[in-house]
């Protein structure tokens, strides 16, 4: 049996063996740990990250709340370097939660994904 962190491995090389980011419409890579959650804006035919955001930095009542101001504050510097466009790559994490709030929040802030 695999543990739940090579079964997210195993899922994270399916996604981003289809995913990947231009300078135009860069990565947004989202990593969560048990108590904050991270995202990035990354183009990776520069190998560049060009705009990060965690919820180290951001206040926020509980995690789901603190994840969706994390999107809010990252598509505020992606506006800010003209990105409108990116793609999602939830990085094995399952669509619910807190790395749907910070697709939602990202979304609310101006990003299209």
């Amino acid at each position: 049996m695999k543990t739940k962190t090579e079964q997210r491995n195993r899922r994270r090389k399916r996604i981003r063996a289809k995913v990947s980011g231009t300078k135009s419409m860069p990565r947004l890579s989202v990593f969560k740990s048990n108590k904050y959650i991270y995202a990035q804006l990354i183009d990776d035919e520069g190998g560049k990250t060009l705009a990060t955001s965690s919820s180290m930095k951001v206040k926020g009542k509980g995690k789901t709340e603190q994840a969706r101001k994390v999107g809010e504050d990252l598509a505020k510097k992606a506006e800010a370097q003209k990105i409108k466009k990116a793609v999602f790559d939830r990085g094995g994490f399952v669509y619910t939660g807190r790395v749907r709030a910070l697709a939602e929040g990202a979304r609310e802030g101006g990003l299209k994904f």
